[in-house]
Order: C-alpha cells, then sequence, then structure tokens
C-alpha cells in the first residue's frame, strides 16, 4: 500500500508536502505514511483514494482495477 501512495502521488508531479497540506497534516507525518512507519487512519485513506481518482481498496491491494466504485445512491 505505502508504495502505491508514493507512486501515485509520484505519476501527479506533487511532493509529500503538497499532498501533506491538502491531507491537512505535516509533511513528517505524510512521509511516515509513506514509509509504512505509522498505520495510515481511515479518513485520511478515504481522502487520498478521493485525491487520485481510485478506491480505498487499491490503495489497500485488495483490488488492482484503479477506478473507483460507482457511488452509492441516497434513497
Amino acid at each position: 500500500m505505502y508504495q502505491k501512495i508514493r507512486d501515485l502521488r509520484e505519476d501527479k508531479d506533487l511532493t509529500q508536502t503538497q499532498i501533506a497540506k491538502i491531507l491537512n497534516c505535516s509533511q513528517r507525518i505524510y512521509s511516515n505514511y509513506e514509509r509504512g512507519e505509522v498505520d495510515i487512519p481511515t479518513q485520511v485513506l478515504i481522502k487520498l483514494a478521493e485525491f487520485h481518482g481510485t478506491s480505498v481498496d487499491f490503495l489497500l491491494g485488495l483490488t488492482d482495477e484503479k477506478r473507483p466504485y460507482p457511488r452509492k445512491r441516497d434513497k
């Protein structure tokens, strides 16, 4: 998972500092996420998935399908 979030960030030519700003955390915390030194909170995983246009399952390595799932409709 950690390599995936790094690869997605680098694919967009963004720095750790830029992504950290989007996630409202420090560069140091984000760096810890990428290195796998700190577990990534669920809300941060969701923000990363939304930002990169993918699913949390893709980030976690549960699927190779990069496209996100369709949004659930409100009833």
